[in-house]
């Protein structure tokens, strides 16, 4: 509980001082919280930004954090002025790294060591997509549903 707190606390903080902070994500059905998503860092000068989420055990695998991962995606490209979005997962989270790959990001390649959690060096998949690929796959899907 005093975790979460802290993490409440957070985030409030984060959006009082208008800086990036995460998105719960609302489960529709029953307005239920299942997790989180936002941008992890963010280089306006840079027109760049990584996301980040996390979602409750019982609901993988039901396209939800693709779908937000979508929505923040086009939100980082439409208002934010992006030109590049990545994202980043342990090179065994054969779900996350679907996730990126069905929110039409491109895998390429792998950060050998970039993090150290519990006491050992893990190694990374990164994903990105280009603002202009975006707009490209936006432009492709609007021709098919003519």
């Amino acid at each position: 509980m005093e975790d979460t707190r802290a993490f409440i606390d957070f985030v409030l903080n984060q959006y009082e001082n208008k800086k990036v902070a995460p998105w719960a994500i609302e489960f529709k059905e029953n307005g239920r919280m299942i997790g989180t998503i936002d941008f992890v860092w963010w280089q306006p000068r840079h027109h760049s930004a990584e996301i980040g989420y996390v979602i409750a055990p019982e609901y993988w695998g039901q396209g939800l954090m693709t779908e937000a991962a979508s929505a923040i995606i086009k939100l980082g490209f439409e208002k934010m002025e992006l030109v590049r979005i990545q994202a980043k997962c342990f090179v065994e989270n054969f779900g996350s790294a679907r996730v990126m790959e069905k929110a039409r990001m491109s895998f390429e390649g792998i950060n050998r060591k970039a993090m150290y959690i519990k006491g050992k060096h893990r190694d990374l998949k990164t994903y990105s997509i280009l603002k202009e690929e975006f707009v490209l796959l936006q432009k492709k899907e609007e021709d098919k549903a003519l």
